[in-house]
């Protein structure tokens, strides 16, 4: 099955979260085809979490997009990290979603 490219992906996961009530925004454009996506967590309590694509070794072979958890942390510790990714690779997206519950709306590998 093909993949959803990355900019569909993420305008659809924005769409869902407005949805539900929830706040999601794009922080940062990516490359629209296949750039990777990584999602900040705001548990609006001053603790985050930043999930990024999962190892194709975890993800099953159906074309869904699976994630892992990076970092659970401070908010400045979560941005200390994307930072670095970004250095890594320029291309990849960044969104972040607030959600008191603590659930990103993700389909998550366990690593």
């Amino acid at each position: 099955m093909a993949r959803l490219t990355s900019d569909f992906w993420v305008s659809a996961y924005l769409r869902q979260a407005g949805l539900e009530g929830l706040v999601a925004v794009l922080r940062r454009r990516g490359a629209s085809e296949a750039g990777a996506i990584f999602v900040k967590l705001d548990r609006l309590d001053g603790t985050a979490a930043l999930y990024g694509p999962a190892p194709q070794a975890l993800a099953d072979d159906d074309g869904e997009r699976r994630f892992q958890l990076l970092l659970d942390a401070d908010p400045l510790a979560i941005e200390d990290r994307v930072d670095r990714e970004l250095r890594f690779d320029g291309d990849l997206w960044l969104v972040e979603i607030e959600n008191r519950a603590g659930d990103p709306r993700l389909q998550l590998v366990e690593s």
